[in-house]
């Protein structure tokens, strides 16, 4: 069964168990679960959880508010209301298949090993049955069974169940002292693509538990800036049931972050963070989780409970100012981006992050100042997208003598990316210098990049500006067709077709350009309708 598979029946079965009974109804606490229903659809987490702890308090028992409760304190975080609204879906017969997960998360984390042992037999034959024999293994871990792996069966027909079973049989290798064995099979999953960091991050926190701290660094290769902090500064860990149930939950909450079943993941999440509360990069996957889900304030309470201390707060920082972008609250985007470039040690990314923040607010001088600052972060290893922009944030700022060589600077680092051309190009042909070397710049980015309307605007305007419209036009018109609703590509095409006389069309472009534009803009392009463009 494939992971798109498992989602499939995961979520056919969520919708089966919630299926409630025809007698179902509210005429208790009536209000509270009416104000509950309406903060949660305006996405109001917490008034929704107080409203339906209300109105199951007043209604005990009744499915219906306890469906919603359960996946609201969920979203929220409350694991007593997500406690008693879970055993009222039991008591009804309907509790959806991840219940059990929290209820095995609760009893590990109470050392109920046999309420654990009896919530995971409930997964079989389930949506997530595939998740049962790490479970049992890691109980039998717990146990002290001498062979507590041998249920995992690495040559299962099913690719998902194969790899999980791998990942916990390699894990549990380790945990039980057989380093070679354990770190082999990892570096094989890591070959073929199928490790996850989740897997690595624990195998590596066992290894350096005891005492093979190098091994556990060859284990953090990669480019992962948390792979990258791992490296350093990765700390030891018991093995024990609670440590390696938590990273299977948290694991498989990696994969379904981004996709459809985020519910499911915020479940895995929070019952990973009941077993260990003190895991950050539970609380990174949750919030995720939760941004994806809508539930961007909880996201960041969540990224919040991130100590600075911590090894994933950079990573945390930088999630916050994703999500707070991604909401569309610049200002608080712009001013966590600031915070985390303020951070002692900050590393050129972060200023970066914070000057793209700045341009796209058009605080370009502000933004230009950042870029400055990862110049100089980066040293050596500044590239040239640095330089192109703070070139870029200079020149938007009025600063064109600062802003060329700057621009100069990231076409000779990087002589065949046609962004850096084209940038340096078009702002030299629109100040009208160098305009022989700037259309020869504009010539080699097309040729680079043929199918982007934007350098083929560029170049076209090139055309238009040495006095060759006619060669112009064509590229225009190309341009045009592919971003119809361009502003700048038709008002250039208006352009080049009065430059050859063709009047009616002209006048076609330069409408169909105003159409787009602000109105400070369109009130410009229209005013070419009577005698064409200013000269």
């Amino acid at each position: 069964m494939t992971a798109r598979a498992v989602l499939s029946v995961f979520g056919i079965a969520l919708a089966a168990t919630l299926t409630l009974p025809a007698h179902a109804d509210v005429p208790r606490g009536l209000g509270a679960y009416a104000r509950a229903r309406a903060a949660d659809a305006a996405g109001r987490t917490e008034l929704a959880v107080d409203g339906y702890r209300a109105a199951l308090a007043a209604s005990p028992g009744n499915p219906l508010i306890a469906v919603r409760a359960y996946r609201e304190a969920l979203v929220a975080g409350d694991m007593p209301l997500v406690g008693t609204a879970a055993a009222t879906l039991k008591t009804a017969g309907i509790a959806p298949a991840d219940v059990a997960v929290i209820d095995i998360a609760d009893a590990v984390a109470t050392r109920r090993w046999q309420d654990a042992n009896a919530a995971a037999d409930r997964l079989a034959n389930g949506p997530l049955d595939f998740l049962m024999p790490s479970i049992k293994a890691w109980l039998a871990f717990e146990r002290g069974e001498a062979a507590p792996a041998a249920g995992l069966d690495v040559d299962a027909k099913s690719g998902l169940v194969r790899r999980f079973n791998l990942e916990n049989r390699a894990l549990l290798d380790i945990a039980a002292g057989r380093t070679d064995a354990g770190t082999t099979a990892l570096r094989s999953l890591v070959a073929s693509g199928t490790d996850s960091v989740t897997i690595r991050a624990a195998a590596a926190q066992l290894l350096v538990g005891q005492g093979h701290r190098d091994d556990a660094r060859a284990l953090l290769g990669g480019d992962d800036p948390v792979l990258a902090v791992l490296r350093e500064r990765i700390g030891g860990a018991k093995p024990s049931a609670a440590f390696g149930i938590s990273r299977l939950f948290l694991r498989l909450a990696g994969d379904l972050v981004d996709g459809d079943a985020r519910p499911l993941a915020i479940v895995l999440c929070r019952a990973a963070l009941v077993i260990d509360p003190a895991d950050d990069r539970a609380r990174l996957t949750l919030a995720g989780a939760l941004s994806n889900d809508g539930a961007q304030a909880r996201a960041i309470a969540t990224l919040d409970a991130v100590g600075s201390r911590s090894l994933y707060a950079p990573a945390a920082a930088a999630m916050a100012v994703t999500i707070l972008s991604r909401a569309g609250d610049t200002d608080r985007a712009i001013a966590a981006a600031g915070r985390a470039a303020g951070v002692k040690g900050a590393g050129a990314d972060t200023a970066q992050r914070l000057g793209e923040l700045l341009d796209g607010a058009g605080r370009h001088q502000d933004a230009a100042a950042a870029y400055a600052t990862a110049i100089e972060r980066a040293g050596a290893r500044a590239d040239w997208t640095l330089y192109l922009q703070r070139g870029g944030a200079l020149e938007q700022a009025g600063r064109w003598a600062e802003a060329k060589p700057l621009l100069e600077r990231a076409v000779a680092l990087a002589p065949e990316e046609a962004h850096a051309l084209n940038y340096l190009g078009y702002a030299q042909v629109e100040r009208g210098e160098n305009l022989v070397a700037a259309r020869a710049l504009l010539e080699r980015a097309a040729r680079l990049q043929p199918d982007d309307a934007a350098i083929t605007d560029s170049l076209g305007w090139a055309y238009v500006r040495t006095g060759d419209a006619a060669k112009a036009v064509p590229l225009l018109e190309r341009a045009a067709r592919v971003e119809p609703g361009d502003v700048t590509i038709n008002e250039h095409l208006g352009d080049a077709y009065w430059a050859l006389g063709r009047r009616y069309e002209a006048r076609y472009a330069w409408r169909a350009a105003a159409v787009y534009a602000d109105p400070a803009e369109a009130r410009r392009i229209m005013a070419k309708l009577g005698n064409g463009p200013a000269t």
